[in-house]
């Protein structure tokens, strides 16, 4: 019996010694210690942390849920600056981007807390969760508490104007009262002026898109924008000094005008007329055109025709034969007849006793060397063949 009572006094000074101990070095509730049958417990789970700007009523052994499903636990919770630094353990297979977020949730209007990873949905998933990995605070966040949203309705329910609403209605069934017809027109109007945006969307579309390319060039030609409209002042004041300089000028162009008008008015019925007889020398040029660019294909030729000149020669030599008749009366014929020198050069041959040979000329009628041009006069029975 006394065993029994001196076992039973000391169980109980183990229990109150354990308790000292566990007081003296912070004890925190049942929550500081870790309990069973909480996932990211094994000997294979990890370690994340997060930072969050606030944590509620979060308290150590939360789950911790991905996809409404429990994959660890908070294992600690610390203060870091301005926002708190949450520990967690994961279980093994848990595979999360690097960029992960995380926030606090609850299961329900009133039930606990958790926090909830997930991928990111700004931006894609890089990267993965691994021992040591840490959520910056840019991450972190909290899903609306049930305080939080009860706070909310209680504003708008008393200092939201939901008071007002009747007096609201009431107005408004005062305001259009009498007014049915206009009221059914406006909303004809609106319903027919939103279908015609509504058939006008690709239009609107296609206008916005080629305005935010516009706005696109603008923005990429900035610098020369912004060098334009800082050279701008100086040229406007350049413009502003020489103002009595291009009145001037203006003044100037307008009495010219004036002069090119008066001028074009006297002179109107000679260019009319001299274009009139420029008509025809035209309408000459015009028919002679195929003749003109036919004998063109000659000049770069001469003797040869340009159509026959591939058959002046076939082998690797040819002969040429050229008579040059450079007598005076030759070169009179040729060169200056119907000018004021004509027959002079044959007047000249005349007086050394040449003839001008069997070719008739206008220089022999008439002259002592012949009874005139066989082609301009009668033929006389005397005269020969």
């Amino acid at each position: 019996m006394m065993r029994r009572r001196a076992h039973g006094a000391a169980t109980m000074l183990l229990a109150v010694l354990t308790l000292v101990t566990m007081t003296g070095c912070g004890w925190k509730g049942l929550n500081s210690l870790p309990l069973p049958g909480v996932e990211g417990k094994g000997s294979t789970s990890f370690e994340v942390q997060a930072q969050l700007p606030d944590v509620n009523n979060l308290q150590p052994n939360s789950r911790v849920r991905v996809a409404d499903v429990t994959v660890g636990h908070v294992s600690r919770i610390e203060r870091q600056g301005w926002h708190a630094l949450v520990t967690m353990r994961l279980n093994d297979g848990v595979e999360l981007p690097a960029n992960a977020t995380a926030k606090i949730g609850a299961t329900s209007l009133l039930g606990s807390l958790h926090i909830e990873l997930a991928p990111p949905t700004d931006e894609p998933p890089t990267g993965r969760l691994h021992n040591g990995s840490l959520i910056p605070l840019s991450r972190g966040g909290s899903y609306p508490s049930t305080e939080q949203t009860l706070a909310a309705l209680s504003m708008v329910l008393n200092g939201g104007g939901v008071g007002q609403v009747h007096d609201i209605a009431e107005a408004l069934s005062t305001a259009f009262r009498g007014r049915e017809q206009d009221v059914r027109s406006v909303v004809e109007q609106l319903n027919e002026f939103t279908g015609h945006l509504n058939h006008q969307m690709d239009d609107i579309i296609a206008a916005t898109d080629s305005l935010n390319r516009l706005v696109g060039r603008f923005a990429a030609q900035q610098p020369v924008l912004d060098r334009a409209l800082a050279t701008v002042p100086d040229a406007l004041e350049v413009l502003n000094t020489e103002r009595d300089n291009l009145v001037a000028a203006a003044e100037g162009l307008a009495k010219f005008s004036a002069l090119t008008v008066d001028s074009v008015n006297q002179t109107k019925e000679n260019l009319i007329r001299e274009l009139h007889d420029v008509g025809p020398v035209l309408e000459s040029l015009a028919n002679a055109g195929t003749s003109l660019t036919r004998s063109l294909s000659l000049l770069a030729t001469f003797p040869f025709p340009n159509e026959t000149f591939e058959n002046f020669q076939r082998g690797d030599y040819a002969n040429l034969t050229a008579i040059v008749d450079l007598t005076l009366s030759r070169i009179d014929q040729a060169l200056f007849t119907g000018t004021r020198w004509e027959c002079d050069l044959t007047e000249l041959e005349l007086q050394w006793g040449r003839t001008i040979g069997q070719f008739p000329s206008p220089c022999m009628a008439g002259g002592p060397h012949n009874q005139g041009n066989p082609l301009a006069i009668p033929y006389r029975w005397d005269q020969g063949p």
